[in-house]
């Protein structure tokens, strides 16, 4: 298992100015690589090793083992570009500027010694003391480290260094819990936890409407703007999700829990029909970075995760299996007349499935009104 820890460097002026100077010909040499991949549509290291090693130790102060770093930088960016669906063959390969590039760093390049790291600069090797907390401490103690990348972020040095651990026990046996992840409430528990949205949905309205004012604007600084309003939107997010999955996830150790079911929701902008304005609204849902950093802190844990078909979920009564109705947040079961918070509902739903399941992405059988037994699962009305 990986895990990247983000360590703050102290540096002294000489040594800021002389990681200054080593990223600055790093993301020269890195700029050079870019018409040499777009012409050959080369991002395949060895070949582009073989094509343009020779070139950058003549052109670029680098050294050898950093002129590697730089060819590996280059094709992992482009490899990036090709899964996301940008680069196609039937058109040139767009260009890539490496103007702020990170650094990286290996084995070759880097060492530990103790709370200092020894680090390659374009005059020799200089040693720099690290700030570690808690989290860093026990991020380092977890396992080996691997490669780093060298950041340079807010007039301040760090250095995000990816540890290499062994799997943590799993947990034997347990509960299975499950976690429905939605907009209007970001994720609800089958043990009754439901983490409202409504502030993040409105913040996110608000970065809209401003994007929507700076983009018709259309001037430099209305487009630094935007750049700055982006980046922060995407921070506030990825900060709320941390919160979030951190908090199911302590919920789940403290219940024991063995297995959390999610849904599956690959392509779900495929299957939804919606208006212009609720596409608009699903695009900027970041539920599969909420997932995402549920199923890495479950793993820290020891709690397996499975993902299986959402279908029916949030229309099934989690108590005696039959179609119910939802209106938003309530669910009501003309059956059993089971009334439940919508989510919880689903996530209960979730629950079952993955006490069944036999393996992940398991398909879910379209329920069979009052055929549907639930066994020993108990109707809680809310």
């Amino acid at each position: 298992m990986m895990r990247t820890a983000s360590i703050r460097l102290e540096l002294s002026a000489a040594q800021a100015d002389a990681l200054a100077r080593l990223r600055a010909s790093y993301a020269d040499a890195c700029n050079r690589l870019v018409p040499i991949v777009r012409e050959y549509r080369l991002w395949n290291r060895v070949g582009l090793h073989q094509r343009t090693y020779t070139m950058l130790r003549e052109a670029t102060p680098l050294g050898s083992q950093m002129c590697c770093n730089a060819i590996f930088s280059v094709c992992k960016a482009y490899k990036a570009q090709k899964e996301l669906g940008r680069i196609r063959k039937d058109a040139p390969v767009p260009g890539i500027r490496f103007d702020r590039a990170s650094v990286h760093f290996d084995k070759r390049t880097y060492s530990l010694k103790g709370e200092t790291v020894s680090l390659y600069t374009l005059d020799g090797r200089i040693e720099v003391p690290m700030r570690l907390g808690e989290h860093q401490r026990r991020i380092l103690e977890s396992g080996k480290p691997k490669e780093a990348e060298l950041v340079f972020r807010k007039g301040k040095w760090f250095l995000n260094l990816v540890v290499e651990s062994g799997d943590v026990e799993p947990v034997a046996s347990g509960p299975v819990m499950g976690v429905d992840v939605g907009e209007n409430n970001l994720a609800a528990t089958s043990t009754g936890k439901v983490f409202g949205g409504e502030h993040l949905r409105d913040r996110r309205d608000r970065y809209l409407a401003l994007r929507r004012r700076l983009q018709s604007n259309g001037s430099q600084s209305a487009r630094q703007k935007l750049r700055q309003v982006s980046g922060k939107e995407a921070r506030h997010v990825k900060h709320i999700n941390h919160e979030t999955s951190k908090a199911i996830v302590q919920a789940a150790i403290q219940a024991g829990v063995a297995k959390i079911t999610m849904e599956d929701l690959t392509h779900i902008w495929e299957r939804i029909k919606a208006g212009k304005r609720m596409r608009g609204r699903l695009h900027r849902w970041a539920w599969r970075q909420l997932q995402t950093f549920v199923e890495y802190k479950a793993k820290v844990a020891g709690i397996a995760v499975e993902y299986v078909s959402p279908a029916y979920t949030s229309q099934t009564c989690s108590c005696c299996g039959g179609l119910g109705k939802r209106s938003k947040h309530r669910f009501e079961c003309p059956h059993c007349g089971l009334r439940a918070h919508s989510d919880c509902n689903a996530s209960r739903n979730l629950a079952r499935i993955g006490e069944i399941a036999v393996s992940p992405r398991a398909a879910v059988n379209t329920p069979d009104v009052g055929s549907v037994d639930m066994g020993n699962h108990v109707c809680a009305s809310q």
